[in-house]
């Protein structure tokens, strides 16, 4: 049987993932600190863990291993017997269109920087137990309201900005986004196929900010102004992914998700 730990209970990914992928398999989700207070031969019950669970200070500072939970995670163990599932971020990337698993690694901010690091590290460490997913933006509501929530996200701005009534100029980059419908139904995926390696998540499209706001909130849409300087622009390729998992996930699922998020 199946059975997945989550690390994170009160993360954006953690607590949606736990809602999701508790309809096909059994799902266990504790914070990282309940997980730190648990002894080796707990872990042995699972097939896959994923740490949802980030340190404020792995996001914005210079690397540091004590503020890498992934890292003080796995160290505990000489050997594991469980899939292990990083999540991380497609900053490890040098910015261009269709960029794919092979491409040139030149994350540019301290984050990219800092789950590059993770990675390498993993990969040496317990090598085919991982599962890295080099992961796009995601849209979705939190589920578990957290005033710590380390990880600000595009959502979390776009709700900001819109309850701050606050009129400004938007750069019209375009992106790679996924719903986290779209982002569990993958996982629960490679999951069930048991699947290791290293993968984009990605739709591997092209969406414009101006017209996913549009797809959100058309009123919000019109006060917005947009500019077409472009300076953070990407898409993902996700050829990788679908070898594995077949079902393409399609824009038009995106933006049916996005035009009932605010309902």
């Amino acid at each position: 049987m199946t059975k997945v730990l989550i690390i994170g209970k009160n993360s954006f990914i953690g607590s949606n993932l736990k809602k999701s992928l508790s309809k096909k398999f059994k799902v266990e989700i504790l914070s990282f600190e309940q997980v730190k207070k648990k002894n080796n031969l707990f872990f042995l019950k699972y097939t896959h863990i994923i740490n949802t669970a980030i340190h404020k200070k792995y996001i914005k500072n210079k690397y540091d291993k004590i503020y890498d939970l992934d890292r003080v995670f796995i160290s505990r163990f000489k050997k594991i017997q469980f899939i292990y599932i990083f999540l991380n971020t497609r900053k490890i990337y040098l910015q261009k269109e269709n960029i794919s698993e092979k491409s040139l690694l030149k994350p540019r901010c301290q984050y990219g920087k800092n789950k590059l690091i993770t990675e390498i590290f993993l990969k040496k460490k317990i090598k085919r137990k991982l599962l890295s997913l080099r992961i796009g933006n995601i849209i979705g509501k939190r589920l578990i309201k957290n005033k710590r929530n380390n990880h600000k996200l595009f959502f979390d701005n776009f709700l900001l900005f819109k309850k701050n009534k606050k009129n400004f100029l938007v750069a019209n980059d375009f992106k790679d986004f996924l719903s986290i419908v779209q982002f569990s139904r993958i996982v629960s995926s490679l999951i069930q196929k048991k699947i290791n390696g290293i993968y984009n998540i990605s739709l591997s499209q092209k969406i414009y900010i101006s017209e996913l706001i549009y797809w959100l909130d058309v009123d919000y849409f019109k006060k917005i102004n947009f500019t077409n300087k472009l300076n953070d622009s990407f898409t993902l390729s996700n050829k990788k992914l679908l070898k594995k998992i077949g079902k393409k996930p399609l824009k038009i699922e995106l933006k049916k998700f996005c035009k009932n998020i605010l309902r």
